[in-house]
């Protein structure tokens, strides 16, 4: 399928809804400052970085009896700030607490208090007196207010007297007030008082010191399902923040929030994951911070910090001397102070980096640009000695550095060290930033675009990228007639991934002339060009191309090159509706011992399952994309998966496995990184959906957009079933122009090209529209051109429907005998694919003829009928069949069948033991291994089990289903059969 944005009345993309996150990942630090405090008094200290959660941990359990004042982070303290604001926020009225004369000393720091407080006493002998009388008096006051814990927050920042103060207190052993303390230990200076505070307190101060750590994977994945209504956070995704964030709550906090505010948030596949994991944005708190602490450094250190920036991996400290630019004697202290900062971590094997790299970002984007060039080029200087060379990190130096040369030089050895390994992810992130960013030669630029292995590739964007870096070439170079041939077909390749078919073909055909150099290119540019896309081109001139590539292809072309030939041949000559390309297809033997012949039988079994899906041949469908999916999963082929999973939503709409379909598709329809194309695909089977459960509206404006968009492409073919679609919506809603209209192109199209493999959904459509027209002889002309064109072939879906279009045109004739008939024999085609939801539709039409003779076997019919419809969810075809019963005076009920029982809205044995298994925390690859079925049978299963609980998330599931006795007493049988 082709098309453009996906549009329902506005966007299908789901958008979580962000909330607070919940307390996560500090169970057992909570439970830790739970019993200290439950043993008054106590001294407790929460030690941690910034974000690190430690307000977060004292609001989960702080006593009301509690007072929380905080120590600014003023260049010059206010003395005994934070104590002066806990008391202020405690009470206005210090009358009423029957102070002694010895408070008159807060006269100074309470002014407001004045009228209260007793007259200021005689001045003391000395200082230390003054301040003992002071710390005396405040002490007094907490005590009167009887408040049960004083916490003071960020105590790094607090001044020497607030410091002193605390001393004070837990040196008493009559306290009764708790101190809880939190701050941060990279901030604390070496002489600070608050290190003596553990050491200080006297005998009956319970004392405890909490640590508080960055949270893992599985917590930050976690945390942030509690941000998103306790969904499912992929573990891609979770890796992905736990590895920028170092797992700190306020930084993953703020990560997600940008990335919710960007659109960069979407669902897939059950779980919250992220659209781009290349790119990463710093958010301003996160910076501010960083950059905060960075300026409390003298310039030597920060210019470590800068050095290690541009470095970006763990760096030896050889290399981070020589690109800061330091001397040998300032190297060790300046190193010093940049590690004591905690910005920066250093590993057993002395490699030095930034602990989080939303820090190193942070750091390395403040470095203005002509100095940042000059440290990337020192550093790629240090480096380009080394044996082996680590040519990913000197790719990046030069390119940053602006030396295209050596980019293109070590990021092209990259990209080839990357392939050998299998990681065409890598390869194509490097091949792509170069072909697309870089002012490359011609022929530097075809052999890099060459390299692309576009198996990995996702997003329309890169594609985009390509093109114009192409064209640009065409327009602007010198090139000779070879040079030019070869640009040109990259160019038409790129333009064919993205469904820009007629541009490819153009691009193709005037590149062919200039490839006879090079046979094994000019044939795979002849077998493009037999694929039958487009609309002017008749099918003969598509199989002369399939035959003049054929005929160039010799004994002499390496093994690899002729795979992918005959494969191309293959699917060029089963879109042709040629029986041949069956009889190619069996004689095919894949063998996948290189990454391109893994890559080609891949597409090999994902384009013959497409295919099989066109003709009817259904369970071969089935059994080439799951050979497909498997290949795709194991050799991480990104855009062939999403293909698959693409095109099995297709065949899932077919064969009447609707269960969880809707959400599937939707997933896929707002997954930005699947191309437009495919994307329209899923967006046609969420159109048809709403079809057949009777939202019109929402189903018109779906199949509208995937129409527009497949006919803008040129993607013949796959415009086919979204006309049809909208035919059928016309129909039923009376408008016959609207379905003659929107049919009409594509019929001539079809009849133009004579390929009528296409016309299984397009010809029914078309004929009912003819014959509700009264255009008998024009629907006559139409079945017999469709009968015509499809001739003897073994393609079940386009033989059914022939079957179908003869009946309607039976039934508009009044042969209502005849057309019970053939709707009944085209019935039980359908049902053999199968295809229930045609079959049930067809066995409709069937029993309204017989209706209309009188035929008592008409009602009984119409009964099983409403019932296969309901059971398959399509609501509104069902209530139809409902209205004619009880036209007839027939209440529809759905009668209790043989067979699989029914569970109503109770989860099935089978259901039990898959959410069993999702309570233990297995995915659903692993309940599948676990159960022995297939991993989309475990996803059906879920969507029925959530749909029966009402509820739409794993967890919630979970949560509903625990509370239910029956899924206890399956757990043992779930336990043995793990």
């Amino acid at each position: 399928m082709t098309g453009g944005t996906a549009q329902n009345g506005g966007s299908l993309e789901q958008a979580p809804t962000i909330s607070s996150p919940g307390f996560t990942g500090r169970d057992r630090e909570l439970a830790a400052f739970q019993e200290a405090l439950g043993r008054p008094p106590a001294l407790v200290l929460i030690e941690g970085e910034a974000g690190i959660g430690k307000s977060r941990l004292l609001h989960e359990t702080l006593p009301e009896t509690s007072v929380i004042a905080a120590c600014p982070p003023f260049r010059a303290p206010y003395t005994l700030g934070p104590v002066v604001d806990a008391l202020r926020q405690v009470t206005d009225d210090v009358g009423r607490l029957g102070l002694s004369a010895l408070a008159g000393v807060l006269r100074p720091l309470f002014p407001e208090w004045n009228a209260d407080l007793p007259p200021l006493p005689d001045p003391a002998e000395d200082a230390t007196a003054a301040r003992h009388r002071l710390f005396r008096a405040i002490a007094e006051v907490l005590e009167r207010l009887e408040l049960s814990v004083l916490v003071l927050e960020d105590l790094h920042w607090a001044d020497e007297a607030t410091l002193e103060f605390l001393l004070y207190l837990v040196s008493q052993q009559s306290a009764a007030l708790s101190l809880v303390l939190t701050y941060r230990p990279e901030d604390v200076a070496a002489d600070s008082l608050l290190l003596r505070l553990s050491s200080r307190a006297a005998r009956g101060w319970t004392q405890a010191r909490i640590t508080l750590s960055p949270l893992d994977v599985a917590e930050t994945a976690a945390f942030v399902s509690s941000m998103v209504g306790g969904e499912r956070i992929s573990g891609e995704f979770a890796s992905f923040l736990h590895e920028r964030t170092g797992g700190v709550p306020l930084v993953v906090e703020e990560l997600v929030r940008l990335m919710h505010d960007r659109a960069d948030l979407y669902h897939r596949g059950g779980s919250w994951v992220r659209r781009h994991l290349v790119d990463i944005d710093v958010p301003p708190t996160v910076r501010d911070a960083v950059l905060e602490r960075a300026g409390q450094l003298d310039e030597d250190a920060r210019a470590v910090l800068r050095a290690a920036a541009v470095a970006s991996a763990p760096t030896g400290e050889d290399t981070l001397e020589t690109v800061a630019g330091l001397p040998p004697r300032r190297w060790t202290a300046a190193l010093t102070a940049a590690l004591g900062s905690r910005l920066l971590q250093e590993d057993e094997g002395r490699l030095v980096s930034f602990r989080h790299v939303l820090a190193c970002r942070a750091v390395y984007d403040a470095i203005p640009g002509p100095e940042r060039r000059a440290l990337h080029l020192v550093a790629g200087q240090m480096l380009e000695p080394l044996s082996p060379q680590p040519v990913t990190q000197l790719a990046r130096h030069y390119r940053e550095a602006g030396q295209i040369a050596n980019w293109s030089q070590y990021a092209e050895a990259a990209a080839d060290l990357a392939l050998a390994s299998g990681d065409e992810a890598t390869a194509t992130t490097l091949l792509h930033d170069l072909v697309a960013n870089a002012e490359l030669p011609a022929s530097t630029l075809v052999r890099l675009a060459g390299k692309i292995p576009f198996s990995s590739f996702t997003g329309d964007d890169r594609f985009g990228d390509l093109v114009r870096a192409l064209r640009s070439v065409l327009e602007s170079a010198t090139l000779d007639r070879a040079e030019q041939g070869e640009v040109r077909l990259q160019l038409g390749r790129v333009l064919l991934l993205m469904d820009e078919h007629e541009l490819a073909r153009a691009e193709i055909e005037r590149a062919i002339p200039d490839l006879a150099h090079t046979p094994v290119v000019a044939a795979r540019a002849m077998t493009l060009l037999g694929w039958p896309r487009g609309t002017s081109w008749p099918s003969t001139r598509h199989q002369h191309w399939l035959n003049r590539a054929a005929a160039t292809i010799t004994a002499e072309m390496p093994p690899a090159e002729r795979a992918k030939l005959a494969v191309d041949r293959v699917t060029g000559l089963l879109m042709l509706g040629s029986e041949a390309g069956w009889a190619e297809a069996d004689h095919i033997r894949a063998d996948e011992e290189t990454a391109r012949e893994r890559r080609c039988f891949t597409l090999f079994h994902l384009n013959v399952g497409d295919m099989a899906i066109m003709w009817g041949r259904y369970d071969e469908a089935r059994q080439r994309l799951g050979q497909a999916l498997e290949l795709a999963e194991r050799y991480q082929y990104g855009r062939f998966r999403d293909m698959i999973l693409v095109t099995t939503g297709t065949l899932d709409w077919f064969t009447g496995a609707w269960t969880g379909l809707a959400e599937r598709v939707d997933e896929l329809a707002a997954d930005r990184d699947i191309q437009t194309g495919n994307r329209l695909e899923s967006l046609m089977v969420r159109g048809l959906l709403h079809s057949a459960t009777g939202d019109l509206g929402p189903a018109r404006d779906v199949l509208q957009t995937v129409l527009g968009e497949t006919r803008r492409r040129g993607a013949v073919s796959t415009s086919m079933t979204p006309a049809a679609g909208l035919a059928r919506l016309a129909l039923i809603e009376g408008d016959v122009e609207a379905a003659l209209a929107v049919t009409a192109e594509p019929i001539d199209v079809m009849t133009r090209k004579h390929i009528w493999v296409w016309a299984a959904d397009l010809a029914p459509a078309r004929v009912q529209a003819l014959v509700t027209a009264g255009r008998f002889d024009e629907a006559a002309r139409t079945v017999e051109s469709f009968a015509h064109g499809l001739g003897t072939r073994h393609a079940p879906a386009p033989v059914a429907a022939l079957v179908v279009c003869r009946a309607m045109l039976a039934e508009g004739r009044g042969n209502y005998p005849l057309a019970a008939s053939l709707f009944h024999r085209a019935s039980t085609a359908w049902r053999s694919l199968p295809r229930p939801y045609e079959a049930a539709l067809t066995r409709q039409r069937a029993a309204r003829c017989l209706l209309a003779i009188e035929d008592e076997s008409a009602l009984p019919a119409l009964v099983e009928t409403y019932q296969e419809l309901s059971d398959l969810g399509a609501t509104h075809a069902a209530g139809i069949v409902q209205r004619d019963l009880r036209e007839h005076g027939v209440v529809a009920r759905r009668p209790a069948r043989g067979g699989r029982p029914s569970y109503g809205d109770q989860l099935s044995p089978r259901e039990l033991d898959v959410v069993a298994l999702v309570i233990d925390g297995l995915t659903n690859r692993q309940i599948a291994a676990a159960l022995v079925v297939s991993v989309q049978t475990v996803a059906s299963h879920l969507h029925s089990a959530m749909r029966k609980l009402q509820v739409s998330s794993r967890t919630a599931l979970a949560v509903a289903v625990v509370e239910r006795d029956e899924v206890l007493d399956r757990r043992g049988t779930t336990d043995r059969k793990r």
